[in-house]
């Protein structure tokens, strides 16, 4: 895989990735580190000892988790490109590349994505896949390739992306078994413009009760728009009021639910944690699409209010959701770039616990991972580790990084001038 082993690393951890059982670590410093002693056997953690001084130490966390992703159109925006920006162009052009979409196609976006991922330090994704039409076989095929492809390096998850109203035929009834049976999740899309009458909750409830049925998790794109704040997620709510599905439900995106007045905000995040749905933010791509009014642009840039969600109890993550294709130019499933980003426009701080979780713990327990990326003895020895040594500095520039992996070092996607300044961290030079 890589270089060998180290016996033992010298690293500042977030403490809030550190084993809170462990009473012979202390409390981690104003930015929430703590310098410590990892030693290392046989691909896991042997021992996590305190050491006395930060001086010179690396900042590293545990490897993130990418909760929203669309692989299987990932990297098309150079022969489809929408540079209008507009919600309602990318979809326009989103379909007429689904029509020529090939297995091939997805299966080397997914390869690229994948190793990308891998490399920047990524240990799990889940990935929406559109369903419905002539991309949805061809995408199948090469992703559940590459869930197998990629099993134990990146965990791949899928979730089937289809109009909700085809969960309630004979084809989606179908299609909802062969996602259960490849651990998958049911999704969809409920946002503007909304029918009128009883169409959807009609066809969330026929969801939800499917969902119950198989025992698969449910995941919906939800108020990804600026108009009709939150009513996408009262609709949802008044389901989950009705049905209790004991299923795991997650509402990506709710962008719209931010701009709604504090007090209503409140309301409907407490409605949140009482039915233990979890919540995506997905700035990047809400933050390119979402708020524009012609020549008022920044009038409104409705994102999911991370910090009321989370303070009402609602487990939240942060998500790069769009890669390079018609919904957003830009994105490399970087996580580090994730975290720089988000931390200043939804302001999470990552030497607070709840600023950090969106993007580690959180995620890993949304998509059921075996380990929820807290180090503690007998864990993975599996992290990230940057050139910063401070969140400061981390935020400042783009970090060099390293990753280890079950305790050895992956080939690094860093050019050989960088090594040096490596090298003065007491990290080895790039195999």
């Amino acid at each position: 895989m890589g270089a060998e082993s180290p016996p033992n690393l010298h690293v500042q951890l977030p403490r809030a990735l550190l084993d809170p059982l462990q009473r012979d670590l202390p409390c981690g410093d104003a930015d929430g580190l703590l310098a410590v002693q990892l030693d290392l056997e046989d691909g896991r953690i042997a021992a996590i000892r305190p050491l006395p001084s930060a001086r010179g130490l690396p900042l590293a966390i545990t490897p993130p988790v990418e909760a929203h992703a669309h692989l299987d159109k990932a990297f098309s925006w150079a022969g489809h490109p929408n540079r209008s920006g507009d919600m309602a162009a990318a979809l326009e052009v989103n379909l007429k590349e689904g029509q020529q979409r090939s297995a091939e196609q997805v299966r080397q976006r997914g390869e690229r994505a994948l190793d990308q991922a891998w490399r920047y330090g990524l240990r799990a994704i889940r990935s929406h896949i559109d369903s419905g039409g002539p991309a949805a076989e061809p995408s199948w095929e090469a992703l559940l390739a590459l869930q197998q492809q990629w099993c134990g390096r990146v965990d791949l998850q899928l979730v089937a992306l289809v109009p909700l109203d085809h969960w309630s035929s004979p084809e989606g009834q179908a299609l909802a078994r062969r996602v259960a049976a490849a651990g998958g999740v049911l999704g969809g899309v409920l946002g503007p413009p909304y029918p009128r009458g009883r169409r959807d909750p009609q066809a969330l409830q026929a969801l939800l009760q499917l969902a119950a049925e198989l025992g698969c998790g449910v995941d919906l794109h939800v108020d990804e728009s600026g108009d009709a704040p939150g009513l996408g997620v009262r609709l949802l709510l008044d389901q989950l009021d009705r049905l209790r599905p004991e299923v795991p439900i997650t509402c990506s995106h709710a962008s719209s639910m931010g701009l709604l007045a504090l007090a209503a905000q409140q309301r409907l995040a407490e409605r949140l944690a009482q039915r233990q749905v979890a919540v995506v933010a997905l700035p990047t791509t809400n933050f390119w699409l979402l708020g524009r009014r012609g020549d008022q642009d920044l009038a409104q840039r409705p994102l999911a209010p991370v910090r009321q969600l989370q303070r009402a109890g609602v487990a939240v993550a942060v998500g790069g959701d769009n890669v390079q294709d018609p919904w957003d130019p830009g994105g490399d499933f970087d996580p580090l770039e994730l975290l720089r980003f988000a931390s200043r426009v939804a302001h999470c701080p990552p030497w607070q616990r709840q600023g950090l979780a969106p993007f580690t713990t959180v995620p890993a327990r949304m998509l059921a991972l075996d380990w929820d990326g807290i180090l503690r003895r007998g864990a993975p020895a599996d992290l990230l580790i940057t050139s910063a040594a401070s969140w400061s500095e981390l935020l400042a520039r783009p970090p060099q990084r390293r990753v280890l992996r079950a305790g050895q070092w992956l080939p690094a996607a860093i050019t050989e001038q960088l090594a040096p300044s490596l090298a003065s961290l007491g990290l080895p030079a790039v195999p």
